[in-house]
């Protein structure tokens, strides 16, 4: 059995070391998870994913598109999305840090 104890600051230091905009720091098979990180002003190339997908939003302003809700996203907002539901973020005022859970793991 594996267990983790993460700090976001030491999570966000490892993406940035990565040069990606998505970092998965935990993969099992029911589950993964990522931080995400998009600049001011960035565009979200995201497409609907086949897992359930919960947002935690670390820092940053934006809005959120998923389906026919659009939201104001900012710092401790939770997001569910489900499998196959369009989404993105936008109008991306402040830099965005959203940790990102899979479940089952992505594909």
């Amino acid at each position: 059995m594996q267990t983790d104890f993460l700090q976001i600051s030491q999570l966000e230091e490892s993406q940035k070391k990565s040069g990606k905009r998505y970092f998965e720091f935990l993969r099992v098979p029911d589950m993964s998870a990522g931080m995400y990180t998009l600049a001011a002003g960035a565009t979200d190339p995201q497409s609907p994913h086949k897992e359930d997908e919960l947002y935690y939003v670390v820092r940053g302003k934006a809005r959120m598109k998923a389906g026919n809700e659009d939201h104001a996203v900012a710092q401790s907002a939770v997001i569910f999305v489900a499998a196959g539901v369009e989404h993105r973020f936008y109008d991306i005022e402040e830099e965005l840090a959203v940790m990102v859970f899979f479940a089952p793991a992505e594909s």
